[in-house]
């Protein structure tokens, strides 16, 4: 069975968000794109991406609630639910989402999962910090992953605003 897909382009406070969606629920968040995309929808999922985002960056939204269609390996889809149950305004480390996994071991792993979120900040990657509580990557650059940690209230003790 395919799906089809429809896409919209979502002026974010960092930057230009392309969200792309099947009648199954939000399967794409990305950082960078074309621009092509058409900025308005009459796509519900689209459309109620658009208003959870506009939301959260006001600050009047902590949780997202639309539907996700996530594809990737049954590791990825067990990392990306456990950051889902990260409350807003904490952190989680690498490791500790490794354990909670029950691969102590598996801190790279989770970081490569992280890395292959295809809903960042509806998934919540930037979330996830260092085991010192340093900043560590992220696909969107370390400013924005500052950026939305900040607007959580969230601040780093192993990492400063100048070493961005």
């Amino acid at each position: 069975m395919s799906l089809t897909m429809h896409e919209v382009w979502y002026d974010s406070p960092l930057g230009p968000l392309h969200l792309r969606a099947n009648e199954q629920g939000l399967c794409r968040l990305a950082f960078t794109g074309d621009h092509t995309s058409p900025r308005h929808t009459d796509i519900p999922i689209l459309q109620q991406a658009i208003d959870e985002l506009t939301d959260y960056f006001a600050g009047k939204r902590q949780h997202f609630t639309l539907p996700l269609s996530l594809h990737g390996t049954t590791f990825q889809k067990s990392v990306w639910h456990i950051l889902l149950t990260i409350p807003y305004g904490q952190t989680r480390s690498y490791g500790a989402i490794a354990n909670a996994l029950g691969k102590p071991g598996a801190a790279r792993a989770v970081g490569m999962a992280n890395h292959c979120n295809p809903v960042a900040i509806i998934v919540p990657c930037h979330r996830v910090i260092g085991s010192t509580g340093a900043l560590t990557g992220y696909g969107g650059g370390l400013e924005k992953k500052m950026y939305l940690l900040r607007l959580e209230g969230i601040s780093l003790t192993g990492t400063t605003e100048s070493s961005l």
